[in-house]
C-alpha cells in the first residue's frame, strides 16, 4: 500500500498518540513487578543516531524492567560478520542483533533468529503493531510470521545545494547525465573549491548501496526474472562506467574510503554541491549544530535515466531489531527490542538525536518531527512511496552479492577493471552463491 494512502503526512496523529509521549515508561508498562530483575542483554546494533538515542535512554528501560544491558556498537559494515560468526557457531553470544532487513531471509532460513509472534502476543508493554509505518513492518514478515521490530527506516535521495545551482544557472537534475553536467559545471565555475558529487565509494555495502541508484536507474538490476545474476548486461556495465566516471572526475579525492558518516560529513560541511545518499542524511543538513548548509539544500527523486526501469531508483531499507534462537533469554529480548521501537520511545528520540528514520507513525506525525525535518518531509515520504524493496536483493545470498558486487565496484572505481569485466566476475560469481 502507498505510503501516502496510509494518510500520515497531513493528517493528525491519534489524540492518544501524543499523549503518550508524557508518558513514562516504568509508570505505565506491566513490567512494574520486575520478573526480570537482574537479567542481562547482550545487543549488537550499528553506529547510527537511532542508536545514540537508545543508549541514552537505556536507564529508562532499565528502571522500568530491571533488566540491564550491555550495548555493543559497530560500522554497519562490520556487523553482519559479526554475527554471522557467533550465528554459525550457536554460540548465544549476542541476544539482540540490528541488521538490515536484506539478511532476514538468509537468517530464517538457517534459523538464526526467532518467531516473535507468540512473544507479541504474550507481552504487549511497549509492543503497538498498529503504530508502525506498514511499510517498514512488512519486510520483517514472512511466511505470515513477525521476526524483527523495524528500528529505523530510510529512503535515497538527491541533495543538492541549492545556492551554488542557482549562482551557476543549473536546473535540478532528473537524469544521471544532467547530474553529471551538473557535476562538471560546479567543479569548472567553483575553480575545483567546491566538488561536484560525493557519493559512497568504500567496498562493500557502502559503495553497492549508492551504485544501486544507477543500476536501477539506468534500466538494470540485480536478478533476472529466473532468479540468476543480471549483473552481466550493458545497463548494469553503463550503470558501474558512469557512476565511476563522475567520482574520478567530478568528486571528492579518497572516494574509495568514502562510507556514509564520511560522506554526509564532506556535504553538510558545504564542500560538495551534490549527494545522493540516504533520506536520514536531511537531518544532518538541517541541523544547525552540525552543518554548515542550514537551508541551502534543496531534496529531490533520485534520477531515472530511461523511461522503463525494472524497478525503482530510490531504495527501501529497514533496519530491525531481531532475536537470536540460540538466547536463553527470549522474553527479556522481547522487551528490549519491543521498548526500543515503541512509540514512546521514538517520539522522545526525536528530542535527543537527528533520528528522522522513525518507523512509529505517531512519531513521524509529532511537532517535533515536523519542525526539525519539514525542510525535506515531502521528499523523503515520496521517496519512501517510490522505494525499490528489491533495491538491493533480499535472497539468502544477499550478502555473497553484496561483497562480489562491492568488489567490482571497488576496482572500477580504482581503475584496475574495465567496467565490463568487473561486472562480468561478479556476476560468475554470484550465479555460483544463488546455485548452491
Amino acid at each position: 500500500m502507498p505510503l501516502r494512502t496510509l494518510e500520515i503526512t497531513r493528517r493528525a496523529i491519534l489524540s492518544a498518540g501524543a499523549a503518550t509521549a508524557l508518558i513514562l515508561f516504568a509508570g505505565e508498562t506491566s513490567a512494574q513487578e520486575k520478573p526480570f530483575e537482574g537479567k542481562q542483554l547482550a545487543v549488537l546494533m550499528v553506529g547510527h543516531p537511532t542508536t545514540d538515542a537508545v543508549r541514552k535512554a537505556l536507564p529508562e528501560f532499565t528502571a522500568a524492567t530491571g533488566i540491564q544491558v550491555d550495548l555493543e556498537v559497530v560500522p554497519e559494515a562490520d556487523s553482519v560478520p559479526k554475527m554471522m560468526l557467533e550465528f554459525s557457531a550457536g554460540s548465544g553470544r549476542y541476544d539482540v542483533v540490528e541488521a538490515s532487513s536484506i539478511h532476514l531471509s538468509s537468517f530464517v532460513a538457517a534459523g538464526y533468529v526467532s518467531p516473535l509472534n507468540d512473544l507479541a502476543t504474550q507481552h504487549k508493554d511497549f509492543f503497538d503493531e498498529a503504530d508502525f509505518v506498514p511499510a517498514y513492518l512488512k519486510p520483517n514478515m514472512l511466511s505470515g510470521k513477525l521476526y524483527g521490530l523495524p528500528l529505523f527506516g530510510e529512503s535515497s535521495f538527491l541533495m543538492y545545494r541549492k545556492d551554488l545551482f542557482e549562482q551557476y544557472g543549473i536546473a535540478v537534475p532528473k537524469t544521471f547525465d544532467e547530474i553529471e553536467a551538473a557535476a562538471k559545471t560546479v567543479k569548472e565555475k567553483s575553480n575545483g573549491q567546491v566538488v561536484g558529487i560525493t557519493m559512497r565509494g568504500q567496498q562493500g555495502i557502502q559503495g553497492v548501496y549508492i551504485w544501486a541508484s544507477y543500476l536501477w536507474g539506468m534500466g538494470g538490476s540485480f536478478l533476472s526474472s529466473d532468479g540468476k545474476s543480471a549483473l552481466d548486461t550493458p545497463e548494469a556495465t553503463k550503470a558501474l562506467e558512469g557512476f565511476a566516471r563522475i567520482l574520478r572526475d567530478y568528486g571528492p579525492v579518497g572516494v574509495a574510503n568514502i562510507g556514509w558518516e564520511e560522506n554526509r560529513l564532506l556535504f553538510q560541511q558545504g564542500k560538495a554541491a551534490m549527494t545522493i545518499d540516504a533520506t536520514v542524511n536531511g537531518a544532518f543538513n538541517e541541523d544547525p549544530d552540525v552543518s554548515t548548509v542550514v537551508g541551502k539544500v534543496g531534496y529531490a527523486p533520485v534520477p531515472l535515466q530511461t523511461s522503463n526501469p525494472k524497478g525503482g531508483s530510490s531504495s527501501l531499507s529497514v533496519f530491525s531489531l531481531n532475536i537470536a534462537a540460540a538466547s536463553e533469554q527470549q522474553e527479556a529480548a522481547w522487551l528490549f527490542a519491543s521498548w526500543a521501537t515503541s512509540k514512546q520511545h521514538q517520539i522522545n528520540s526525536l528530542g535527543t538525536d537527528p533520528n528522522s528514520g522513525v518507523t512509529s507513525r505517531a512519531a513521524m506525525e509529532s511537532p517535533t518531527f515536523e519542525k526539525r525535518y519539514g525542510a525535506f518531509k515531502e521528499a523523503m515520504l515520496e521517496a519512501l512511496d517510490k522505494g525499490n524493496p528489491q533495491y538491493i536483493p533480499t535472497v539468502p545470498q544477499a550478502n555473497e552479492i553484496i561483497n562480489n558486487t562491492g568488489i567490482a565496484v571497488s576496482k572500477v572505481l580504482a581503475g584496475t577493471m574495465s567496467a565490463a569485466d568487473a561486472l562480468k566476475e561478479a556476476n560468475d560469481e554470484n550465479n555460483a552463491a544463488l546455485a548452491r
